[in-house]
């Protein structure tokens, strides 16, 4: 394949991933992510205050504010809407795939890169964190940069001005993955530095950093907002650098807690057409014959990758989207092999997704059997068939991808797998869109929105729906519910009832007002005689109104 041939495909894969994508970004909020940090950017695009991030009108520090910028600068100038809530995140995941297909390309051959990004691009998970808001794709876009960036430099001649532009770029997207996502900006590549330093056992490498420069730049980006939100509010320095931090990952406080080998199965699953490679995959990263220089390079995105995956496995919390930074480097080691590796030998590793698909089918046909209540249910049913669609396009894809690998036709079924994948994911998410009554709040928002008045209270009872503040623009009362809020409610504690009593002596007050709860406390009120209009029910929320 030619230069040109190779240009070509990455952009109509970009350009399908686009198209493919933003047919996704409009569905409802979920809960509870994306209405969290929704709602945060919204919060602070309407104060104005860029230093403390608040959510529901309280102070929230458990992650830095990189992406609530981004977000609330987007939700000024574009409309409030599911489509720029997702705006950043759905930036985030394409640059990372583009960044990955030029490092790629310029550490090995055009060949080379456009196999990297065909490996992230059939990432399911990946693809499909894409369109989710949480703050793991921007940590992903700016670790991959610090990656890509160090690797970059080390192909330039040392001190040259090449090499140094390189490095400050590694030394800024480490600072800024610092301010999206806390202190694993600057372990991630710090780990994966020492791991190289001692498989070559030589530490020139970190005579190459430009310390100098590097931390000028580094703390220019990273430390002004530490500095003003610490003076702003006393209380963030030990709650985040403690309880953030050093609990959340040494303890099970924050009640996530997960077996060891957690992981693995979604590192497998992540890269679903090629779970079969992924061994061999490795194994020719960690020592490509005849070339030391790639060798070294791939030794450093393979350790990098799994560092992370080893890093979150040891936590005590751990939740799905943590791993996703490991995937951009592995997809470079992965597109490695794909693009250099037997076809016939690739025939075999993509044979076994085969059986993989059919299980999936299986699964996607009993769908509605496991749900346990009439509503789910009769969600799932709406879900099934986009559920089998998708099940279905993975086994003709594999099927395709395996007879073109025998035939030594490897670029149909690489560029094969890739849109197949990406419709899989298309289905998904539309299946997913199917649940939105059971997984978002924005039915409930779309009832409450014409009763909101100036003066009308808003109350959350025993309860809080992420989502529901971002649709109604407004803030609620919460009232006898911690959860999350536990600093912010320290640091304001009269911004909630603390019991439900005092919930219901200010329902009785003159003036409208609409209360969210759910229908186990709906009823007991109910049942106590308080006077309440009900406007919604479902089995997980219940919206009434003051009579």
């Amino acid at each position: 394949m030619n230069q040109r041939a190779t240009r070509v495909l990455l952009w109509v894969l970009a350009l399908a991933t686009i198209v493919v994508g933003v047919d996704n970004l409009d569905r409802p909020l979920a809960n509870p992510d994306e209405g969290r940090y929704s709602e945060i950017s919204r919060e602070m695009a309407e104060s104005g205050d860029f230093v403390t991030p608040r959510l529901n009108g309280l102070k929230y520090f458990e992650k830095p504010p990189l992406q609530y910028w981004a977000s609330a600068l987007a939700l000024t100038v574009l409309p409030r809407t599911e489509y720029t809530a997702r705006l950043y995140v759905a930036v985030c995941g394409l640059a990372t795939m583009l960044l990955v297909a030029f490092t790629a390309w310029r550490l090995g051959t055009p060949q080379t890169g456009l196999a990297a990004m065909i490996a992230l691009v059939s990432s399911p998970y990946f693809m499909a964190l894409g369109g989710i808001v949480t703050l793991d794709m921007g940590l992903t876009l700016w670790t991959t940069l610090t990656l890509c960036a160090y690797l970059l430099a080390e192909r330039e001649a040392e001190g040259s001005r090449e090499c140094r532009r390189w490095m400050l770029t590694a030394w800024a997207a480490m600072a800024l993955a610092v301010l999206s996502k806390g202190l694993v900006g600057i372990v991630f590549p710090a780990a994966a530095l020492a791991i190289a330093c001692a498989l070559r056992r030589d530490l020139r490498p970190l005579a190459r950093l430009d310390w100098t420069y590097g931390l000028i730049v580094f703390f220019a980006i990273a430390a002004p907002w530490f500095i003003l939100v610490s003076y702003a509010n006393p209380e963030f320095p030990e709650f985040f650098f403690i309880h953030e931090h050093f609990q959340r990952f040494l303890t099970t406080t924050h009640r996530r807690t997960e077996p060891w080998w957690y992981f693995l199965p979604i590192l497998a699953a992540g890269f679903l057409p090629w779970m079969f490679a992924l061994p061999s995959a490795f194994a020719h990263g960690w020592n490509i014959p005849g070339r030391t220089r790639e060798t070294q390079e791939m030794r450093f995105a393979l350790g990098f990758g799994l560092f992370v995956v080893l890093f979150f496995s040891a936590s005590g919390s751990k939740l799905p989207a943590y791993i996703l930074p490991a995937f951009p480097p592995l997809a470079m080691v992965l597109g490695r092999y794909l693009a250099e590796a037997p076809t016939r030998k690739l025939a075999w590793q993509s044979a076994p997704v085969m059986l993989v698909a059919v299980a999936l089918l299986a699964m996607a046909w009993r769908i509605p059997q496991t749900a346990r209540e009439p509503w789910t249910r009769e969600l799932y049913a709406h879900a099934q068939p986009l559920a089998i669609a998708a099940a279905a396009i993975l086994l003709a894809t594999s099927a395709i991808a395996t007879a073109a690998f025998w035939r030594g036709r490897r670029w149909v079924a690489l560029v094969a797998t890739a849109i197949g994948m990406v419709l899989v994911v298309d289905c998904v998410e539309d299946a997913y869109e199917e649940m939105a009554p059971r997984q978002s709040g924005k039915a409930v928002a779309q009832k409450m929105a014409p009763l909101v008045k100036p003066g009308t209270r808003l109350y959350s009872v025993r309860h809080y729906d992420q989502t529901v503040p971002f649709y109604i623009a407004r803030t609620l009362t919460l009232v006898d519910y911690v959860d999350e809020f536990e600093m912010g409610i320290k640091a304001q504690p009269r911004a909630r009832l603390e019991k439900l009593g005092e919930f219901e002596a200010q329902w009785l007050q003159p003036g409208d007002a609409l209360a969210i709860m759910q229908p186990d406390t709906y009823e007991s009120l109910r049942v106590q005689g308080l006077p309440m209009q009900l406007l919604h029910q479902d089995p997980r929320r219940v919206l009434v109104r003051k009579p």
